[in-house]
């Protein structure tokens, strides 16, 4: 009987033991003081993407990572770098996935030139039609 109120005890105290002792990021939900500092840190933010949610950005986002992603973000504008440094620094920790902005790295050129391929090629074929349809 002792065991079965024991294993019972155990199994109920298993999603206590699971859950994080560590505090919440200081700066995960706090403002900078300097209002044009929050407002660099706020723009960068919307522009990095929640790695837990992967459909939001870090600001939006209620998942504990995009808080301590907010929070180095705000520690490191403080600290006075820049918001391009710290996007750059994000995406060598991250990879490019991390950035909504698009990058033009030469891997991507051909993702970038297949548009206007296909609409050169479409203007092409149409002044065909064109010039096919005009002749007797």
């Amino acid at each position: 009987m002792t065991r079965l109120v024991a294993l019972l005890l155990a199994l109920l105290a298993t999603p206590l033991a699971a859950q994080t002792a560590l505090p919440p990021a200081p700066w995960a939900d706090r403002q900078i003081p300097d209002p044009a500092q929050e407002r660099q840190a706020r723009a960068l933010m919307e522009t990095i993407r929640c790695l837990t949610c992967q459909s939001q950005s870090i600001a939006d986002s209620g998942a504990s990572m995009a808080g301590d992603m907010r929070s180095q973000i705000r520690e490191r504008i403080m600290a006075g770098e820049k918001p391009e440094a710290i996007r750059q620094w994000l995406i060598s920790r991250y990879g490019d996935w991390v950035s909504y902005e698009p990058t033009a790295a030469p891997i991507l050129w051909p993702l970038w030139a297949a548009p206007l391929l296909l609409l050169a090629l479409g203007l092409l074929l149409l002044r065909g039609r064109i010039k096919r349809g005009k002749q007797p």
